[in-house]
């Protein structure tokens, strides 16, 4: 079996899979469309961010910072990862606590104001499209190479895929979509990350045992030990 039909067998496998996690979570009302019903398990929910982290977009810039500026440029990865924190903590509650879909209808009728409304529709604008460049691109470079298409073919290839389970499952259907993607990308970052170390190290813990990690024993503070008398 050539690489080109590997590379047909995986991708029609994952699209495969991806449509049937669409079917299977098809909305059936605005909340299902929109929230999911809000019948998402936290574990799942974190997931499917986790994958939005683990997104082309995140991937891709990512390398680019560090092979043309350094490992200085690592910091950025600080910024964005603080984001989806301040996001989760600050304003997702508060969604589900007053009720509505999207971040420009929360800041309107939390301020009472029109104009913050328009802010924040100008601003999730500006990022959503922003991101979605990253997004696609990434998802054009990944298609072009495995298929040997051209970035524009593969680029319609994905938008196409994403369009087609987005609009029949909804919400439901990307986030458990998304969990799908954030078990395929752990395992595609753990066993590059497996083989190196072999090649590194010949095993999973040489380099670790010869550091003399293994074997120093770590002095804990007097101060912290109060934590712990619960």
């Amino acid at each position: 079996m050539d690489q080109f039909t590997l590379n047909l067998i995986v991708i029609g496998a994952s699209f495969a899979l991806y449509f049937g996690i669409a079917f299977w979570a098809r909305a059936g009302s605005t909340a299902e469309f929109y929230a999911a019903n809000q019948g998402v398990p936290p574990v799942m929910n974190g997931m499917a961010t986790a994958a939005d982290w683990m997104s082309a977009a995140s991937f891709i810039s990512m390398a680019g910072l560090i092979a043309f500026g350094g490992y200085n440029n690592s910091v950025f990865l600080m910024g964005w990862t603080g984001g989806y924190v301040l996001l989760a903590l600050l304003l997702a509650p508060y969604l589900r606590k007053f009720g509505k879909f999207t971040v420009p209808e929360f800041v309107g009728d939390r301020f009472y104001s029109t104009g913050a409304r328009l802010v924040a529709v100008i601003c999730l604008l500006v990022i959503s499209i922003t991101y979605v460049i990253g997004q696609m691109v990434g998802v054009g470079v990944t298609f072009a190479r495995f298929l040997e298409v051209s970035t524009t073919t593969g680029l319609l290839i994905g938008s196409a895929v994403v369009f087609a389970y987005a609009v029949f499952g909804g919400m439901k259907g990307i986030t458990y979509t998304q969990v799908a993607q954030y078990i395929v990308l752990i395992i595609a970052y753990t066993i590059p990350a497996i083989f190196i170390s072999l090649n590194l190290t010949g095993n999973f813990c040489r380099s670790w045992a010869s550091s003399g990690a293994m074997r120093r024993p770590v002095a804990i503070p007097t101060s912290w030990t109060s934590l712990t008398r619960w």
